[in-house]
């Protein structure tokens, strides 16, 4: 396997590319992109448990965005400048009308999205101190459903690795919920 750098025009990739196929080897041309005003986004999701061990999820609308009618977990964009659990706190509440106890820190995941864009987002596991659920303007149904319930609905690949690990974690540390 050779790797190429490729860090100039579309002709010399091409060139790169033709090269290869004549000498008959496998190349696997790596472009060095150059991003102008590269931007880091950051949001947290919350995995909320209630007394039965379920978790709260809740559907984008058919106007969402990004992933319309997509069941999704509760949370959102950490604001710049703001503290990050009064963030995902300050989420919780606007989309569901809930307040939580126990947020705990557990998983952090990076990567591109749809859109090309670079984001890290926190996931936290939290119980509802409340129980009356008012979805916001972004969000029509809500349901609680098992995690492994959760892992069957059209949800995003973030939010089924966050669910599948924290599934992972309660087997491991033999928690029963």
């Amino acid at each position: 396997m050779i790797y190429v750098l490729v860090a100039v025009g579309r002709n010399i990739r091409d060139a790169v590319e033709n090269e290869c196929k004549m000498q008959n080897a496998e190349c696997r041309i790596m472009e060095k992109i150059k991003i102008k005003n590269q931007k880091i986004g950051v949001s947290q999701k919350a995995i909320l448990f209630n007394e039965n061990g379920k978790i709260l999820t809740i559907r984008r609308t058919k106007t969402a965005p990004s992933r319309p009618l997509y069941w999704d977990l509760p949370g959102g964009d950490l604001y710049f400048g703001e503290e990050v659990k009064e963030g995902i706190t300050r989420e919780i509440k606007e989309e569901t009308g809930l307040e939580v106890q126990d947020l705990l820190l557990f998983d952090v995941i990076s990567g591109l999205n749809d859109k090309n864009e670079f984001w890290v987002t926190i996931c936290y596991i939290a119980r509802p101190i409340t129980v009356d659920v008012v979805l916001s303007y972004e969000h029509d149904d809500f349901k609680w459903v098992t995690p492994n319930e959760f892992q069957k609905l059209k949800v995003s690949p973030r939010n089924k690795k966050f669910v599948k690990n924290v599934l992972n974690y309660i087997k491991i540390n033999n928690i029963f919920l």
